[in-house]
């Protein structure tokens, strides 16, 4: 593999990397995504073409380990890429069955194409060269394309050729969900004209959302349309002389009964498939479309580093664009890559609104609409448990409804386990978070006011209602959850599961119950009593609120704060004795169930748990925090803590090596930037062993645009300010980015070897104030300022 900031470039083929390639060469536009798989390849060990519309989900139970057990899953739909060749009466070209000359497969990042050369050798030293271009249009959400051109060396030769839109695919690109039920389309019916154009429909078999697929082939010979069992197929046969080039174009329409102004899917897609131009012309489009992206959104950062992080940009535009803004989803962990965790929507928008805000927020504010409209339904999930408020799903799909699975496999062992994940209740925090962050980033008070508040409302209502007063203590405990770190789940030899007094679910939790209150003393008088009116808020549960944002506990032990109440007490684990059996323990938790044992015993984790505290908010921030909670946390207490987890997290996430880079740039940097490679090649070097194959790890990405736009420059944007307190890496040292902020359009910052400079855009909108360590400044539009860093 080779990598520019503008082109990601694989050279041969190999199979034993073809699903990692298939993922990092995935092209998308925000409303749907298709896998970099090969057209003329089906699904095998090898190979898995996919295609994924963004919030397409279907629900399916199936039998496992006894239980019954439903799954709803972001559904593959029809492969559009199909696309094969033979000599007559010989077996169908692809690089498994023939002779693969040279192979070369490269996305151009800039204009969003995949570019695909691959020379077979034919019989008699005859050469049949094969280049494809392929396009999901970045203008037109509902288009996608794929030119192919055929070179024979010498001879003429006959190639036959057939192209298809195949209806008959399943989810079966997880090996260890392969027990599961996967086959989510029903109801396929094809149907095609004599004009070039074929159409594919069907629907998912519970969620009933009708999918309709056109295509119009063109190949300069007539094509045969063919009808198979949920399988519509286009045949012609081209006759190929020596040295010339012979073009054949497949533009494809995709819609699904989601989509807003139709009726009928399959009569949009036909229509649309239509009224598309030529492959020329649509390619036009697209890099059109793409230049405005890069515009809004570039980063300049030199060498490897700065082409992986092209290369993230690229795949979060992809997953989350300004499309994204006109549909009802949210953040799917694993982009519209794959169909690992099934599509599922966690508390990694944790780690990409940030940088969408600064970017596209537009695209924020549509993704947290997505939090409000299951806003009930979270407040339903509440009451299911005894509490107020509203609680937010570890896992969230379609509806809103907890999507985590009970079960759970350990390919080490074999053996289907409990699954607790679904105690992470600190996603509310993560979406409170989220809000605040938006609408202090892009000045939304409408937002903020509203739906915001809203929000904001509920999730500290269930914090409030969650806690409850320890006598003993003097203080207010959360009790029976599982924390970020998805290892502990419960104590050693417990019958129930969860852990109390999570450091990092609490203090989130306090943090949530005070912006809360600041946010509904600032809000206007009407659109506070009508928020009153609405939720039956009185001045009695402020009070409790202020209280237990106030008396919340966080645990410590040996001069660090525990991860939860007991962590201290846990056993040590022989790190070294199970490096020196394993090598690669980032799964300890597989490894020790395997053996008979639990992780629960030892303090040992994932991730990053009390530490995530420190990527959230700044060294003075935390500091009041605790200050607010009755606790002192100087710098020497958090340094120890910060010793402490690293020597005892084995990085079983991609989101930890982020987070660690980013808090060793301020506690230890010397040792800052080993995390935060780890976390810029967690997906391009498939650090985790397979994992970036089943779809991108789209939080990591995004966390790491993070690190360089905000840990690095520790940017933040809280009171109407814009604050910076750089701590640059020796490797990171020299980069430039932009952004918009409070309806500044292209803020420039540039730091260069230890200076900053900083360049507000010519308007008539106010002065930005910035905020520094030792000063502070009002950068009036047109001005720039240029400041030297302290050592």
């Amino acid at each position: 593999m080779t990598a520019t900031a503008s082109t990601w470039d694989y050279v041969h083929y190999d199979p034993a990397e073809e699903r990692l390639r298939e993922s990092l060469c995935t092209l998308g536009n925000g409303y749907f995504a298709t896998r970099g798989a090969l057209p003329e390849c089906a699904a095998d060990d090898i190979h898995y073409p996919g295609t994924y519309a963004a919030g397409c989900y279907n629900r399916l139970t199936s039998a496992v380990a006894g239980r019954e057990v439903e799954n709803e899953d972001m559904v593959n739909l029809p492969n559009w890429l199909p696309l094969r060749f033979r000599l007559p009466g010989e077996e169908w070209l692809t690089p498994d069955t023939g002779k693969v000359l040279d192979h070369r497969q490269t996305v151009h990042l800039d204009d969003g194409v995949l570019e695909r050369r691959t020379r077979y050798g034919l019989s008699a030293g005859r050469v049949l060269s094969v280049r494809q271009l392929r396009l999901v249009h970045m203008g037109d959400p509902h288009l996608a394309a794929l030119r192919t051109e055929f070179t024979v060396s010498e001879g003429i030769a006959d190639l036959d050729v057939e192209a298809a839109l195949d209806g008959g695919v399943t989810n079966s690109g997880v090996p260890r969900y392969r027990e599961l039920a996967g086959r989510h389309l029903t109801h396929v019916h094809t149907g095609g004209d004599g004009d070039g154009t074929v159409w594919l429909r069907c629907r998912t078999r519970t969620s009933d959302i009708r999918i309709g697929l056109a295509a119009r082939t063109t190949a300069g010979e007539p094509l045969t349309p063919r009808r198979e069992p949920r399988r519509i197929s286009q045949h012609t046969t081209l006759r190929l002389e020596p040295g010339r080039t012979t073009t054949l174009d497949k533009i494809v329409a995709l819609h699904t009964s989601h989509d807003p102004a139709i009726s009928d899917p399959l009569q949009a897609a036909v229509d649309r498939v239509a009224a598309a131009p030529g492959f020329g012309e649509l390619l036009a489009g697209h890099r059109t479309a793409w230049g405005q992206l890069w515009r809004r959104a570039g980063l300049e950062v030199p060498g490897e580093a700065g082409a992986i992080l092209r290369l993230h940009l690229f795949h979060v535009l992809q997953t989350l664009s300004p499309h994204t803004a006109e549909l009802d989803v949210g953040v799917p962990a694993r982009g519209l890559h794959g169909e690992a965790y099934r599509g599922h929507v966690f508390w990694d928008e944790l780690f990409v609104l940030p940088y969408l805000n600064l970017h596209f927020p537009e695209v924020s504010r549509a993704l947290l609409h997505y939090r409000h409209r299951r806003l009930e339904r979270a407040r339903a999930s509440a009451r299911e448990i005894g509490r107020r408020g509203a609680l937010y799903p570890w896992q969230s799909g379609s509806d809103g409804r907890e999507e985590s699975q009970r079960l759970h496999l350990n390919p080490r062992s074999g053996r289907w386990l409990p699954d607790h994940t679904h105690l992470q209740w600190h996603v509310g925090s993560a979406v409170a978070y989220n809000v605040v962050q938006y609408c202090e980033a892009g000045g939304d008070a409408e937002f903020l006011h509203t739906k915001g508040a809203e929000m904001l409302l509920q999730i500290a209502r269930f914090w409030a209602s969650t806690a409850t007063w320890d006598e003993r203590l003097g203080r207010h405990r959360i009790r029976g959850v599982v924390g970020p770190d998805e290892y502990h789940d419960a104590y050693p030899g417990a019958a129930a599961p969860g852990l109390d007094d999570n450091a990092y679910t609490n203090v989130t939790a306090a943090w949530v119950l005070q912006r809360t209150l600041e946010v509904l003393r600032a809000l206007p008088g009407p659109r506070r009593r009508e928020l009153v009116e609405r939720t039956g808020l009185d001045d009695s549960e402020l009070e409790q609120w202020e209280d237990v944002s106030r008396t919340l506990h966080v645990p410590f032990h040996a001069g660090v704060i525990s991860q939860f109440e007991g962590y201290g007490d846990l056993a040590e684990l022989d790190w070294a004795g199970y490096r020196a059996r394993y090598g690669d323990i980032r799964r300890l938790d597989r490894i020790l169930e395997a053996e008979g044992d639990s992780v629960n015993d030892y303090q040992a984790s994932k991730q990053a748990d009390v530490l995530m505290l420190g990527h959230l908010f700044s060294p003075a921030e935390l500091r009041r925090l605790f200050e607010r909670l009755g606790y002192r946390l100087d710098e020497e207490t958090w340094r120890r803590t910060v010793d402490h987890y690293l020597a005892r997290t084995s990085h079983g996430s991609t989101l930890s090596g982020l987070v660690h880079g980013r808090i060793l740039a301020r506690a230890r940097r010397a040792e800052a930037w080993t995390y935060c490679q780890e976390a810029l090649k967690g997906d391009v070097a498939d650090l985790q062993g397979g994992t970036t194959g089943e779809g991108i790890h789209l939080g990591a990405m995004a966390g790491t645009l993070d690190l360089v736009q905000r840990g690095l420059t520790g940017l933040e944007t809280r009171e109407g300010a814009l604050w910076l307190d750089p701590v640059p890496l020796p490797e990171l040292s020299s980069y430039g980015f932009s952004i918009r902020y409070q309806g500044h359009w292209g803020v420039r910052f540039r730091l260069e070897h230890g200076r900053l400079e900083i360049a507000v855009p010519a308007s008539d909108l106010p002065p930005i104030e910035v905020r520094l360590p030792d000063r502070t400044l009002a950068l009036q539009p047109g001005d720039t300022c240029r400041l030297v860093l302290p050592e």
